[in-house]
């Protein structure tokens, strides 16, 4: 075994690990970056740019194909090349997989090491069979993977993962997916925009992100207009039947129903990658799921010289977040015990589905759990399908909910279904992290016509309902949460 000695050590090569490699690199040359499998981000390989690239192609494909309300017509049947849609999505993906790997072949030599890494205890790593990584401190930063139920792999390899879903040469005919969450719906809906034939399923009439139900029902009944999805499933079998699935499940009347599917993708989410690092060997505090428990301004877990980031601790598994994590998690690896409190952005989600789908600030949930359902908070509504620019566009269906607290008046978060809800989310989320009051909001310039104008109709439905001033400050703080 080779014998190594340094001061930090990232295990882990994604976005959460490369930012805080580069991090501690800036405090300290002791930095030496772990990577188990192939230097990459789940972004740029299986995640936010390939799933970018099929709904890009769906949207074009869809667009062509529902002209006519214009008065623009296209002659002919709109035919879709399956080959060539999954060949520039290979292609442009490992483009971008290629400046990731640019980036990582900048790195010094002496700071990379390949192989899988186990703790021997809180200052030791075994790395594969071939060294021994003595380090001071480290950071976690080992991503995560699909989840999924054991027993779906009897479907061998009709089974596949979003990861396998963008190494397709062709499109299927026909696809189940379990689980209409980020990923379900965003390859679902892409998928049957582009001629494949689509069975949805969930479990308890979960839809999205969402935790409003109001918005949550709007997006279930948007989706389920457009193809198949039943979010509160009952499956009663599915097995392999020579090239294909057969799926028996119980339809709306109770009635069995069966089909045949070409392949099943499970969408049914993620798991940090820790239960192969050895923490047993360390006595480290865990979650109820097995991930190591994190402060999440400073990333510092239980045992202090031992730092988490990005999807493996379980916080918020989104890239900008990785990024934010692994900086602030690698720059107090280096600083150590002189840890600091890292910026901690408003939280902000979107779900490039059409409509898309976006959350910012607190959730319905969060807000009752942190003021109660005391009627302390209050929501500002609007609908987009009477929505001017919305309209004109003819892209008039969304529901937006902005939640904000009686007494300061001070903007909570939002939930919404709606057109380009990645901008509007955006706008929210910045005037959410200036701790903006709704009248504040109020204030700012509207152009017209644009679509943030339905924003705007959302505010003032939420400031006539607002009861603000500081005696109702007072009978909040004196209800608390849970009342």
């Amino acid at each position: 075994m080779k014998k190594i000695e340094v001061k930090v050590v990232v295990i882990g090569g994604g976005t959460a690990g490369l930012a805080a490699y580069r991090a501690a690199k800036e405090k300290t040359d002791s930095v030496l970056l772990i990577e188990g499998e192939q230097f990459g981000t789940t972004c740029a390989r299986v995640g936010c740019m390939p799933s970018k690239l099929l709904i890009a192609a769906s949207e074009a494909a869809h667009q062509m194909q529902h002209s006519a309300p214009f008065g623009v017509f296209v002659d002919g049947k709109v035919r879709i090349d399956g080959k060539k849609v999954m060949q520039r999505i290979r292609d442009e993906r490992d483009r971008f997989v290629g400046f990731v790997l640019d980036a990582v072949e900048g790195i010094d030599k002496q700071d990379k090491l390949l192989g899988k890494a186990t703790f021997i205890d809180e200052h030791h790593l075994q790395i594969g069979d071939h060294s021994i990584v003595n380090a001071e401190r480290i950071v976690i930063a080992t991503g995560s993977r699909p989840s999924y139920p054991a027993v779906w792999n009897e479907l061998g390899d009709k089974l596949i993962i979003n990861d396998d879903l963008f190494n397709w040469t062709d499109l299927p005919q026909s696809i189940a997916i379990f689980g209409p969450g980020v990923i379900g719906l965003e390859l679902g809906q892409s998928l049957h925009r582009l001629g494949v034939k689509v069975f949805m399923f969930g479990m308890g009439g979960q839809v999205g992100p969402f935790t409003d139900k109001d918005v949550m029902e709007y997006a279930r009944k948007t989706f389920s207009d457009e193809f198949f999805l039943d979010a509160d499933a009952t499956v009663k079998e599915m097995i392999r039947k020579d090239d294909a699935v057969q799926i028996t499940y119980v339809d709306k009347q109770g009635k069995d129903q069966i089909i045949m599917v070409e392949q099943v993708l499970a969408a049914t989410g993620r798991r940090p990658n820790v239960d192969n690092l050895g923490l047993q060997n360390i006595s480290i505090e865990l979650d109820g799921r097995g991930v190591p428990i994190a402060d999440p301004f400073t990333m510092q877990t239980s045992v202090p010289s031992i730092f988490i980031a990005g999807d493996a601790s379980n916080q918020l598994p989104l890239l900008h977040e990785a990024a934010d994590q692994g900086k602030i998690a690698g720059n107090n690896a280096a600083l150590y015990p002189k840890i600091r409190v890292g910026l901690r952005r408003t939280s902000i989600a979107a779900v490039f589905t059409d409509p898309q789908l976006a959350m910012i600030g607190l959730s319905r949930k969060q807000v009752i759990a942190k003021l109660g359902s005391c009627s302390c908070f209050e929501t500002g509504v609007v609908s987009f399908e009477d929505q001017g620019r919305s309209r004109v566009m003819l892209k008039n269906k969304g529901l937006l909910h902005i939640y904000a607290e009686h007494g300061t008046g001070r903007l909570l978060g939002a939930e919404m279904i709606g057109p380009q809800a990645e901008h509007l989310a955006h706008l929210l989320a910045w005037a959410h992290q200036n701790r903006m009051t709704i009248s504040q909001m109020l204030d700012m310039p509207f152009y017209h016509p644009v679509i943030e104008e339905g924003v705007r109709t959302a505010l003032r439905d939420l400031n006539a309902k607002l009861k603000l001033g500081s005696a109702m400050i007072n009978q909040c703080m004196e209800c608390g949460p849970g009342c």
